[in-house]
């Protein structure tokens, strides 16, 4: 049975990772349609703030904190959202986190803490989710990233992260979609480099202050990929013209990429020593802003 989607007006919509970036514009995009948006984070206060902001426009909305790791946790934030709205008709798992560091020195504390919230607290939000989804059919938005297909250097974690992230997926499409026929749309979304706090939150096991390289794309634009989705069914959605890029760079010319991967090594540092090295892998922060440093969340890039 083929998923039929409800505009986004009409929907409750739940999003995990919803107190920056990327979770913040689309929580406050879904609001301004008229959605009924439940917004998670482990950042109570920033998740207060920008319910009251939703509200103050006119908006419907509630915070819920959860850590995406703890089972319990994401179990309670969807019994939470029927209670107060009656059903869930879209679940964005949207919480993830960075780690700048080689390979070969990333604490594998840190590394199985990545894991734990990118893959499993992504895995913990599909399984919450779903049998709220199959009662009255309603989209899976899955958030992934250009390198579930291609490589960053100096973010190689992360980049395993997120191709579990897809092959996990992948798989659960099929099962769901094809094996079922529930009536459940599962979408991967993959943006590119995105100008958010990502860097100033991510753990950082090198000696110089991270950076995403250019071009950067606007938060605002997979917002609106997973706000689509939320529409209409979707298999996968690369956001930015660099993530088609480089996912089919990496796919038709692997060589090519690592080449051009590893020339970028350089790109993913400010000239400074470590701002904030700990970042949010281990403990929340109440920064809050869909922008990154780029555009005035810390200074002026260098």
């Amino acid at each position: 049975m083929a998923a039929k989607l409800k505009k986004v007006k009409d929907q409750v919509i739940v999003i995990t990772g919803a107190s920056s970036g990327i979770g913040l514009a689309t929580a406050t995009e879904a609001a301004k349609r008229g959605a009924k948006v439940v917004l998670s984070a482990r950042s109570d206060q920033t998740l207060d703030d920008v319910v009251n902001q939703i509200k103050a426009a006119g908006g419907d909305a509630i915070a819920v904190h959860c850590d995406v790791t703890d089972r319990k946790q994401v179990d309670e934030l969807a019994a939470v959202a029927v209670q107060k709205y009656g059903r869930i008709d879209t679940w964005v798992n949207n919480a993830g986190m960075g780690l700048w560091g080689r390979l070969d020195e990333t604490p594998e504390a840190d590394a199985r803490r990545l894991f734990d919230i990118n893959f499993w607290g992504l895995v913990n939000g599909c399984l919450a989710a779903l049998p709220h989804l199959k009662k009255q059919g309603g989209a899976l938005v899955n958030v992934g990233s250009e390198v579930s297909d291609a490589f960053a250097p100096l973010q190689g974690m992360y980049v395993a992260t997120k191709h579990a992230v897809k092959g996990y997926t992948d798989g659960l499409r099929v099962e769901i979609e094809e094996v079922d026929k529930a009536p459940v749309a599962v979408t991967l979304i993959q943006p590119g480099a995105t100008d958010t706090p990502f860097p100033e939150h991510a753990r950082n096991v090198t000696d110089k202050e991270p950076k995403l390289p250019d071009p950067q794309d606007e938060p605002k634009h997979a917002a609106e990929a997973i706000l689509d989705a939320a529409e209409t069914p979707t298999r996968e959605k690369k956001v930015s013209t660099s993530s088609l890029l480089n996912a089919t760079l990496a796919k038709v010319a692997g060589g090519v990429a690592d080449l051009l991967a590893g020339g970028k090594t350089k790109d993913m540092h400010y000239d400074e020593p470590p701002r904030n090295p700990a970042g949010t892998l281990h403990q929340p922060s109440e920064a809050a802003g869909t922008a990154g440093r780029t555009h005035g969340a810390g200074g002026k890039q260098s």
